[in-house]
């Protein structure tokens, strides 16, 4: 049987399955499996790709302002603890792609929801849904608008360094939102997660070129000084609880910019078999996670000794007045280039999850499941779906509507990730691994992994208390 075939039937299967799925709490609720049949190519190397766009955003340049708070000690260990956490979680997660099924065979978990559902019933599913949505929903608004304030600081710089730093170089981000807005309408129609490897590509090649042009900067500086700054405690204050909060504060932005649990299993369903999917996932996970932790520890060590107690928020809005403002400004188009192809790996999961649903729902309608072939002059023939071409299209003009209208919800997002931390990144992993191991209750590694958990759900709070406090504050002055 070949390949396509296999996957053919396979989804048929899953469609069956998923029909059932209302009476049945035990078989798992695949909403995410293409209604199509999938030749999965991918490889380690086009997966830590993936990661490395996923995981590896403009929130590298906010390391250097946590390992302030931190301090040279605490500031690299918790980046390297919180690595391991990641590495840890994602090995757990990555095990239960496939799973035997009684009847059929060893099947698929293409999604967060189908494993979670599996292994945990309807009711998790449905919770983990609902999390894994708002988190992919509530990153992509906030890549419109890191991508504005990117736009607009290149402006800015532009007309400071040509009119003078008195001129009136005010933009509207608005139509810098838009932009991106038109951009990804284009971009949402490509068919699925399978076919986005390239922008992947692209995305994480910018990642490393603006996160090594802030490093560089910053070393430059450290050169010029003559000395490196900061200290061991990390930036002090006359306030005892002020720096609680601001170490939470810096513990949750590092925590923030390593999960990729939500698009785990999208990443894993796009490789191909054999050697099997797990193995592969593993040594990608291992691979990205630790050229993620280099770049983080890199970059936070560098900006933090360039700048020590006067480290910025953004680590490049330091160098804004320097020299080297065209090098500040190529490494700001980076981050646009980068965030465009994020905003597919986070959106290409919840487009999926959507039309699926539809299609399993309404199997007999023409606009929900005919797809066209167009064939335009001088452009390759592309498939186009009247569901896709109107649900993209309405889900990226809300996604850019909502920011124009909250530019400030970068804020509100550090909230939604604290409280979707602990739940996605450590304890569903967790309990789906002990379900799937069959782990006896009180032994050692039933102990260990419980602790774990605990101590995850304590770290979460923390942070979560500390992001309102600095919303709070933040508001107040």
């Amino acid at each position: 049987m070949n390949e396509a075939h296999s996957i053919g039937s396979d989804i048929g299967l899953k469609m069956g399955v998923a029909a059932e799925s209302e009476s049945n709490d035990n078989i798992p609720l695949l909403l995410t499996q293409s209604a199509y049949p999938l030749k999965r190519t991918g490889t380690v190397w086009t997966a830590v790709a993936h990661i490395v766009t996923g995981v590896i955003g403009s929130g590298v340049l906010s390391l250097p302002w946590s390992t302030a708070q931190l301090g040279w000690l605490a500031g690299p260990f918790s980046i390297l603890l919180i690595a391991s956490t990641t590495l840890f979680s994602s090995f757990l997660l990555c095990n239960t792609y496939r799973h035997p099924h009684p009847e059929y065979g060893p099947n698929r978990s293409a999604s967060y929801l189908d494993v979670v559902h599996l292994h945990l019933g309807i009711s998790n599913g449905r919770l983990s849904g609902l999390l894994v949505s708002i988190s992919l929903y509530g990153f992509a608004i906030a890549f419109v608008i890191t991508t504005a304030i990117s736009l607009r600081t290149i402006q800015n710089s532009f007309c400071y360094h040509n009119k003078g730093p008195e001129a009136a170089c005010e933009s509207v981000d608005a139509y810098y939102m838009l932009l991106f807005g038109a951009i990804q309408i284009v971009l949402s129609q490509i068919p699925n997660f399978h076919n986005i490897k390239w922008l992947s590509v692209v995305a994480a090649i910018m990642s490393f070129t603006y996160s090594f042009i802030g490093m560089g900067l910053s070393i430059a500086q450290i050169i010029e000084k003559g000395h490196a700054e900061g200290s061991i405690g990390g930036i002090s204050t006359s306030n005892g609880a002020e720096k609680l909060w601001l170490v939470s504060q810096a513990l949750g932005d590092i925590s923030f910019s390593y999960p990729f649990s939500t698009i785990l299993m999208e990443i894993q369903d796009t490789l191909k078999s054999p050697p099997p999917e797990n193995q592969t996932m593993k040594k990608a996970s291992v691979i990205a996670v630790s050229v993620t932790t280099f770049l983080y520890l890199s970059c936070g060590g560098a900006g933090y000794a360039a700048f020590g107690d006067n480290t910025p928020g953004n680590l490049l809005t330091g160098f804004v007045s320097s020299k080297s403002y065209w090098l500040v400004n190529f490494a700001n188009a980076c981050i646009v280039v980068h965030l465009v192809g994020s905003y597919q790996v986070y959106s290409q999961p919840l487009f999926g999850t959507v039309e699926n649903w539809f299609r399993f729902r309404f199997p007999d309608s023409e606009f929900v499941n005919h797809t066209y072939i167009l064939k335009l002059p001088l452009l390759p023939a592309f498939e186009l779906n009247f569901l896709s071409l109107s649900f993209r299209t309405a889900y990226v003009a809300s996604t850019t509507v909502i920011a124009m209208i909250f530019p400030y919800f970068n804020q509100i997002l550090g909230v939604l990730g604290s409280i979707i931390f602990w739940p996605l990144t450590i304890y569903f992993p967790v309990e789906i691994y002990l379900s799937q191991s069959s782990t006896v209750s009180w032994t050692t590694k039933w102990v260990l992994l419980r602790t774990f958990s605990f101590f995850g759900f304590l770290f979460g709070l923390f942070t979560l208390i500390g992001c309102i406090k600095g919303i709070v504050t933040e508001k107040i002055s």
